[in-house]
């Protein structure tokens, strides 16, 4: 059965930097795009990335441009997320979520398999 185990969250400072992991197992990375996500209690969860297989196209949240930049590793089966310049808004459970095929979406509707999620707790 497909799985994902994110891993890599923790308390960081607000300008600090956090590497989220998604780890990949009982399928590779080439045929599934890879969604991250976060949600706060008792708001909708939030789209933040997207990684293609199909030349590793990438799409990003406008409030994270520039700061976010998800890549992955073919050897590990493994996707990350780097967050930069955290702010304490961006306190979250951070999932990452996989759908089949090369479209890159930040729409959590058009992911089929999730991780459990890690926290993330920026600290102003």
């Amino acid at each position: 059965q497909l799985q994902l185990v994110e891993s890599g969250g923790g308390l960081v400072q607000s300008g600090g930097s956090l590497r989220l992991s998604c780890a990949a197992s009982e399928f590779t990375l080439d045929d599934y795009t890879i969604g991250w996500f976060r949600q706060v209690p008792g708001k909708e969860r939030e789209g933040v990335s997207c990684l293609s297989p199909y030349l590793d196209t990438t799409n990003y949240a406008d409030s994270v441009k520039g700061r976010f930049i998800t890549t992955r590793d073919n050897a590990k089966n493994t996707v990350y997320l780097q967050m930069n310049a955290l702010d304490s808004e961006e306190t979250a459970i951070y999932y990452c979520a996989a759908r089949a095929g090369y479209s890159c979406s930040l729409m959590p509707n058009a992911y089929a398999f999730w991780g459990q999620g890690t926290q993330v707790t920026v600290s102003s």
